[in-house]
């Protein structure tokens, strides 16, 4: 089954750019552990993952047939999205338990729906 697994920034991980280069090197190291243990796990395989700009979004609403597009989320978050992983597991209990190898951000788990189109 694939899971999209969306990293949330809130959590217990504190803003990037208030890492010490130090720190930024062990997050991404949790990254790079995280690929190594998925790639170990008969199952698991990582299809897709980047980190988002987090100054860079637009949102793009339709209202009445028309297109509205605006800089920043739609509404005030305290929380926002950082990057997200396309990931293929057995169950979802396989991917909880790769999942600890990612650093502390808040993570949201959701099934994919295969559609054929």
């Amino acid at each position: 089954m694939k899971y999209m697994v969306l990293l949330i920034g809130a959590g217990e991980e504190p803003r990037w750019d208030t890492l010490t280069p130090e720190q930024q090197a062990a997050t991404m190291q949790r990254f790079a552990d995280f690929v190594a243990v998925c790639g170990q796990r008969e199952g698991v395989e990582i299809l897709a993952g980047e980190a988002l700009d987090e100054a860079a979004h637009r949102m793009i609403r339709y209202r009445g047939g028309r297109q509205f597009v605006t800089e920043g989320p739609y509404a005030e978050a305290v929380e926002g999205l950082g990057g997200f992983y396309l990931v293929e597991s057995p169950d979802f209990d396989t991917l909880c338990e790769v999942i600890t190898a990612l650093p502390a951000f808040d993570i949201q788990v959701t099934p994919v729906v295969d559609i054929d189109l």
